[in-house]
């Protein structure tokens, strides 16, 4: 085989679960190895001088309409006003892709992107994060980080200027200049060596705060592994020099516990990940997280939980958990099982970001799903009280409620995944089957009742699809979007969940940096909708998606 041939299987083929953690280099390193051959062509991952922008006005991050974080406010609620829309249910079915951004080298599009003062910003897989011309996707300035760049990129005013935070999956935080790219500061948040930061930053008087979350739980697959050793936590930094504040961790320092059956010492307890997004209760003073599960017994009482903390010390004002003794490891699904715990918990941690909201009568409700495909209000005035709960599939270690919701004055819209994995033949991984998964909810928020629920489509005969909907979903007046694993990004109705229109994004793209482009399967990040354009990432071969490498911008009638 020539090593394009190989690459093409380690990209598009039946070794993409194998090699989707290898970088570009390294997948034509070993492809070059096995043919025993070169490549014609050099790997380029830098932006061409043709993709850069010929000019640059001066950048004003509070001009035009914005979407400057994960959850778009400090709630979370990830719901843009009308008036900064400008994309309504009567002229939503007419979006069409304006233009195409290619991520050079990448298998998956899985940074969250967004929008200040006309420039769009994300990261990348790759490790490069973008700023780039939000009506052209020329590219105004780009950054090298250490490692790659899932985290949405927060833009705040801090001083003089306006600063991008941001953070990578080597456990480092970042701000650069947001008008030029320049480095600013940068701050190791954990030494742990496979720590990472998943969540996006949340910038709030004067202080960037940042959650810790780690791979252990996949490093325990390897029986000779000590499980495990590492704790989720959350750090204050000061925001115009990195400086830490101060840091909490939601686990007790791990001690020696027993031996696993070949001998290997076991640490416990541990883990408790934190992979959504925080918000900011501002009349409370205080910050919400979701945890995620313990990776060793003995199991702690902060896994799968909602912890309030106060905003200027980190002291833990209570916690609620929703799933007790759930400790789980990668090794839990392979055959060889013996760094699973004990307790060998259903894997029901949160990933998805708690959102705050204000019923009419100013009664609040902090909410959030679980992987257990329940969705959870509690009271933040009554210490987490629990108001009400609904299960809304069958849940499992993809989701259930996988990456977030949206919230508008009525409602949560809710997306369920319920992926369901298929054993592949020829590895250890795991595909995903193309007939189970997938739906979204409108679910009150008075009473915690279905108010509507729209099925999944369905998948048919192509290739590594899923109808699960585990990407996060946003929101407009009247329209709420959801993406799904099968490569469609749909809109719905928020009246009555009737589909107000539905893009395949699976497809080749000519790109504005000339870079070869395609869309695949959406999850991850949920789509931002500013100014009468809709941002979407499109590539996502985890669970059996289909990988692709775009970014795409969406206009009415493509103008």
């Amino acid at each position: 085989m020539t090593p394009e041939r190989i690459v093409a299987a380690m990209e598009t083929g039946p070794m993409i679960m194998m090699a989707i953690n290898r970088t570009a280099a390294e997948r034509r390193g070993l492809a070059e190895f096995l043919a025993g051959k070169p490549f014609g062509n050099p790997l380029v991952t830098t932006p061409s001088a043709q993709a850069m922008c010929r000019t640059s006005d001066a950048f004003d991050a509070s001009r035009g309409p914005q979407w400057t974080s994960w959850g778009h406010d400090l709630a979370n609620t990830r719901m843009q006003d009308a008036a900064s829309a400008g994309i309504t249910a009567a002229n939503v079915g007419r979006l069409q892709v304006k233009w195409a951004f290619a991520f050079p080298g990448d298998l998956q599009a899985y940074a969250h992107p967004t929008l200040a003062g006309g420039r769009l910003f994300t990261g990348s897989w790759g490790g490069k994060v973008y700023a780039l011309d939000a009506a052209t996707g020329c590219v105004h300035w780009y950054f090298a980080a250490d490692a790659n760049v899932r985290s949405a990129i927060t833009i705040a005013r801090v001083g003089t200027r306006d600063l991008a935070f941001f953070g990578d999956l080597a456990a480092n935080a970042y701000a650069v200049d947001a008008t030029t790219g320049t480095l600013v500061w940068k701050t190791k948040v954990d030494t742990f060596p496979v720590a990472r930061v998943n969540g996006s930053p949340v910038f709030y008087r004067g202080r960037v705060f940042i959650v810790v979350a780690s791979g252990e739980e996949g490093s325990a697959a390897v029986p000779t592994y000590e499980c495990c050793r590492f704790r989720g936590s959350v750090l204050a930094l000061d925001a115009a020099t990195g400086a830490q504040a101060w840091k909490t961790y939601v686990v007790d320092e791990p001690k020696p516990t027993t031996k696993n059956k070949i001998g290997t010492q076991l640490w416990g307890p541990s883990g408790a990940p934190i992979w959504s997004t925080p918000a900011i209760d501002t009349v409370r003073n205080a910050l919400y997280v979701t945890t995620g599960n313990n990776y060793s017994d003995p199991t702690s009482s902060m896994s799968d939980a909602f912890v309030s903390m106060d905003l200027d010390t980190g002291r833990i004002q209570w916690v609620k958990q929703m799933t007790p003794n759930d400790a789980y490891t990668s090794a839990c699904r392979l055959a060889d099982t013996t760094n699973c715990a004990a307790s060998n918990g259903p894997d029901y941690d949160f990933a998805a970001s708690p959102i705050i909201t204000t019923l009419p009568g100013g009664r609040r409700l902090l909410l959030a799903g679980q992987k257990s495909a329940v969705v959870h209000a509690l009271d933040p005035d009554k210490n987490g009280e629990l108001m009400w709960q609904l299960k809304i599939g069958r849940g499992g270690t993809s989701g259930g409620v996988q990456w977030g919701s949206a919230v508008d004055r009525d409602n949560i819209y809710v997306a369920l995944s319920d992926v369901k994995r298929i054993a592949l033949t020829y590895s250890n991984m795991t595909d995903a089957d193309p007939r189970e998964g997938g739906g979204i909810f409108a679910i009150r928020l008075a009473d915690g009742m279905q108010a509507w629920h729209t099925p999944p489509a369905q998948c048919g005969s192509r290739p590594r699809c899923s109808p699960a909907q585990s990407a996060a979903v946003s929101a407009v007046p009247g329209v709420v979007f959801s993406g799904s694993v099968d490569g469609h990004m749909r809109a719905y109705s928020t009246a009555d969940g009737k589909v107000l229109w539905d893009f395949d994004s699976i497809r080749d793209y000519p790109t504005v940096n000339g870079v070869a482009g395609r869309g695949g399967s959406i999850d991850g990040p949920g789509p931002i909708i500013a100014g009468g354009m809709l941002f979407m990432n499109s590539g996502y071969p985890t669970n059996g998606g289909t990988p692709g490498n775009v970014l795409l911008a969406l206009t009415v009638d493509g103008r």
